[in-house]
């Protein structure tokens, strides 16, 4: 095993590789309650969601260690939860079953494009800047999530939004959960998050707003209700030329974001790591086979995407550097299915804190974009502003999407512009004229 890893080679030995994967662990356990809580939202089964999270991060993040030695966790993404419940399922109308289907394919081109060697094409093809606009929309989308959760943010007649009320008791447990875990996030503590919704979880059960579960540990979850949900569906299926635009869309999609997000977060970990020489990357196409093979698992399993954690960078400060922290990580996954009974003590209140900083966390991309251009910063902004306005992941990507080469033609960039973001230009007007439809 230490030979397999290199331990030697990365000066490292069990211990810390055992401390570094219970670190990543803790810092991204949050996972494992929040998923069920957002894609019970789309009409799912919350207990058979919460073993596909943590059987999906088990075994993706297994894959990762043992294929591609990376100590990077895999789990399902945030943000690619938030648009399967509330932009695919509750605003498209395509059913969760459908929709599954749909994680399951872009797992699979995801494989092919990394098999096939193309996906640095495919990478220069969009433009850093929109890159930089889908996520920090994202965090926007999730943050306004986690403020209408906690009831800071409730509907208006007059204004659309409004601030809730804030003397309401499950409004003042989110804020206490917010100030709490920001104060640990500030401070630097490894699992910040997780934390947080622990001590949330304890103080709405001391002032009665929570009940108390009725064990901790306890069998895991029956899979039935999701597992091969994704295919059972498709017999049943009346294919018009509406939902095909529209599926092409959400594939797309999730096909983007999780491409992208993976890129990114593969680079920052093996970068903090010590991998990267020359600006290469060893085992580049082994850890992004993990990772699309781990979304195409978890799709069969029962859940959106499964991607790679930046979380894991907590890992590797704490002194991880090869496979076997995942490995360790992955352990702690499959053994984490058996506290579904804490499901119970979970609350919406419970984990918007967790929404609401994650959103910031992944807002801090805006810094990236060059907002001294306007024929740049017009598509960002309206990829950035129309994800909560909308309630609408897809549409922020596909705004930007448009008017990116609209804004560059208009100031003679056009040589600037991939013939394939020409091609996304068509099929994002399709999808809008469909929806009009």
């Amino acid at each position: 095993m230490q030979r397999y890893f290199e331990f030697n080679k990365w000066g490292t030995n069990y211990r810390k590789e055992s401390m570094a994967g219970l670190t990543t662990f803790l810092s991204m356990a949050y996972i494992l309650f929040v998923n069920p809580l957002i894609l019970s939202d789309a009409g799912m089964d919350q207990g058979a969601v919460f073993t596909a999270t943590a059987l999906s991060a088990a075994v993706g993040t297994l894959i990762m260690g043992l294929l591609a030695k990376y100590p990077i966790a895999l789990a399902p993404g945030m943000g690619l939860n938030a648009f399967f419940a509330y932009t695919v399922v509750l605003g498209i109308g395509i059913p969760w079953q459908l929709a599954l289907f749909g994680v399951f394919l872009s797992g699979i081109i995801f494989i092919t494009i990394t098999l096939l060697g193309v996906r640095e094409k495919i990478i220069n093809a969009i433009p850093a800047e929109l890159k930089y606009a889908v996520a920090a929309g994202i965090g926007f989308f999730i943050a306004f999530v986690g403020l209408k959760n906690a009831g800071i943010v409730v509907p208006d007649e007059a204004t659309a939004v409004a601030l809730g009320e804030m003397t309401n008791p499950t409004t003042l447990l989110a804020c206490f959960g917010l100030v709490v875990t920001a104060i640990m996030m500030v401070r630097g503590v490894h699992g910040g998050i997780f934390y947080g919704m622990v001590l949330t979880s304890i103080a709405g059960i001391v002032v009665g707003l929570i009940g108390l579960p009725e064990k901790i540990i306890g069998s895991a979850p029956s899979l039935a209700p999701t597992f091969g949900a994704a295919f059972a569906v498709l017999g049943d299926v009346e294919w018009s030329n509406q939902l095909i635009v529209q599926m092409v869309i959400v594939v797309l999609t999730f096909l983007f974001v999780d491409f992208f997000d993976t890129a990114g977060t593969l680079y920052a970990v093996a970068n903090q790591a010590g991998y990267v020489k020359d600006n290469k990357l060893p085992r580049a196409s082994r850890a992004l086979l993990s990772d699309s093979s781990a979304t195409s698992i978890g799709a069969i399993l029962g859940t959106s995407t499964t991607t790679a954690f930046i979380e894991s960078t907590a890992g590797v400060a704490a002194g991880g550097r090869t496979g076997f922290t995942s490995v360790v990580t992955g352990i702690l996954f499959f053994l984490s299915m058996f506290f579904s009974p804490l499901l119970v003590v979970v609350t919406e209140q419970v984990t918007a804190p967790a929404l609401i900083l994650v959103g910031v966390l992944m807002a801090s991309s805006l810094r990236l974009i060059e907002w001294g251009k306007v024929e740049i910063a017009l598509p960002a902004f309206l990829t950035v502003a129309a994800m909560p306005l909308t309630y609408s992941i897809a549409t922020g990507i596909a705004l930007g999407f448009i008017f990116y080469p609209i804004t560059m033609l208009l100031k003679g960039r056009g040589k600037e512009i991939h013939p394939i973001m020409y091609v996304l230009f068509f099929v994002f007007i399709a999808y809008f004229g469909f929806l009009g439809g």
